[in-house]
C-alpha cells in the first residue's frame, strides 16, 4: 500500500514546511518581544544615590530620631533594597550608623510621589556621652561614592547611632534601640 505522503509532489511538501517554519518564527518573535516589554515595564533598576531626592526631619517618637525620606527624581523609576542606608554624622567610625534591624525588609519601588523611609536614632545611650553634629552624610548602600550631605533640622548629640532599613511606611522606620 502506498503512503499518502509519498504521493504528494515535492514542491507542495516544501511549501507546507516553509509555512510551518514561518508560523513558528513569528510566534517566537512575538513571545520574545512581549517578554522583553513586560520585563521593562515591571522590573525597575536599583536606585543610586543620584536618582533620589533626600530629606531629613526630626521626629519625637522613641526618644527622638531623624526620619529620612527618599523620592525618585522626576522621570526616574527605581527600587531601594530593604537594607540600611549608608550613613554617618562625621568621618570617624564611631559616628557611622549601625543597623537597628536584624533582617532585610521588602524593597520599595520609587516613582512619582512614592517614597521610602529610614529612621536614624543618633544617640542610643544614656548619659552625657557623644558629640554634636548638624549634618548627616547619606548614600544608598553600595553607592557610597555618591554620598550626599544633608543639613539636620537642629544639631543632635551622636553616640552609638542606629538606623532602620528602607520602608514603604514611615511608621515602620521608627528605630528602637534595643
Amino acid at each position: 500500500m502506498r503512503s499518502r505522503f509519498a504521493a504528494r509532489p515535492a514542491h507542495l511538501t516544501r511549501l507546507a514546511l516553509a509555512a510551518v517554519a514561518a508560523v513558528a518564527l513569528t510566534a517566537t518573535a512575538t513571545a520574545t518581544a512581549t517578554a522583553t516589554a513586560d520585563s521593562r515595564s515591571v522590573t525597575a533598576r536599583a536606585c543610586g544615590t543620584n536618582d533620589l531626592n533626600l530629606k531629613v526631619r526630626s521626629e519625637t517618637q522613641a526618644g527622638g530620631y531623624l526620619l529620612v525620606t527618599a523620592k525618585a527624581k522626576s522621570g526616574v523609576t527605581c527600587y531601594l533594597k530593604g537594607v540600611l542606608p549608608s550613613a554617618s554624622f562625621g568621618s570617624s567610625i564611631d559616628t557611622e550608623v549601625s543597623p537597628a534591624e536584624q533582617g532585610v525588609s521588602d524593597s520599595v519601588t520609587l516613582s512619582g510621589s512614592t517614597a521610602a523611609y529610614a529612621g536614624i536614632s543618633p544617640k542610643t545611650t544614656d548619659g552625657d556621652q557623644g558629640r554634636q553634629f548638624d549634618q548627616l552624610h547619606l548614600s544608598v548602600a553600595g553607592d557610597e561614592a555618591n554620598s550626599v550631605t544633608l543639613d539636620l533640622p537642629e544639631a543632635v548629640t551622636v553616640h552609638k547611632p542606629v538606623g532602620t532599613n528602607w520602608h514603604a511606611d514611615p511608621a515602620d522606620a521608627v528605630p528602637f534601640a534595643g
